[in-house]
């Protein structure tokens, strides 16, 4: 099941690229261009993320009427304004707030972050190819044979990181500052060792991977 967000946007080339990225990560994105009636869209979703400069209402107006209808959905803030006094009128009400330009992996680790301390991370059962995964219980099954696959746990960290972002090309750098939080040295083959073996126990065919796909030149990508 995924999680939908609510995303207020009237610039239409920002508001496409962001949905458009975010729908690509798995989330199911509702965009309006302005706050009209977004009481009426909050039905089921799990977190809203709202411009700051909107005609009509202001995201600070709407985003407040919003957090007091619904306390236990996280707001996040969009904004070119920078200056600390407008960080805290949204910080008064909002769970974060993200100044342009910014970059879509950071917009998408602050929804994440957001979704996890509000519990309101939905998938905790996948099934890819012939692989039941729950993430919940850190357990990995092969459908064919009913038997547990065990993993390391870095291989497990770099798998259900892939799987966190299903269809995005992930490169070597970002994979490896997020499983070990230490910066990336060009050359470094630790990333590429554990997943050789994590393709091992995985994989039908190591050889001709069809779960974790290599993108030549870049990095990784797991298709769901």
């Amino acid at each position: 099941m995924k999680n939908k967000l609510l995303y207020i946007e009237d610039d239409k080339e920002i508001g496409a690229w962001v949905s458009e990225d975010l729908t690509r990560r798995g989330y199911l994105v509702t965009w309006l261009t302005s706050g009209d009636g977004a009481a009426n869209y909050m039905e089921g979703i799990d977190l809203a993320i709202l411009d700051i400069m909107l005609p009509g209402l202001d995201g600070f107006s709407i985003g407040q009427r919003l957090k007091k209808e619904h306390p236990e959905t996280p707001i996040l803030m969009l904004s070119a304004r920078t200056s600390i006094d407008d960080k805290l009128q949204g910080l008064h009400f909002a769970d974060d707030y993200v100044t342009k330009p910014f970059h879509p992996d950071e917009l998408a680790a602050r929804v994440e972050v957001l979704l996890r301390r509000f519990g309101k991370i939905s998938v905790q059962h996948l099934q890819l190819s012939h692989l039941s995964i729950y993430l919940d219980q850190n357990r990995i099954v092969d459908t064919r044979s009913n038997n547990e696959i065990i993993l390391t746990a870095k291989q497990f960290q770099i798998f259900t990181y892939l799987l966190r972002h299903p269809n995005q090309i992930l490169t070597k750098e970002q994979i490896f500052e997020a499983i070990w939080e230490t910066p990336y040295m060009a050359g470094d083959k630790t990333l590429m060792v554990h997943i050789r073996h994590l393709r091992e126990k995985i994989e039908e065919n190591p050889s001709d991977p069809q779960i974790i796909e290599t993108i030549r030149g870049i990095g990784y990508r797991v298709k769901q």
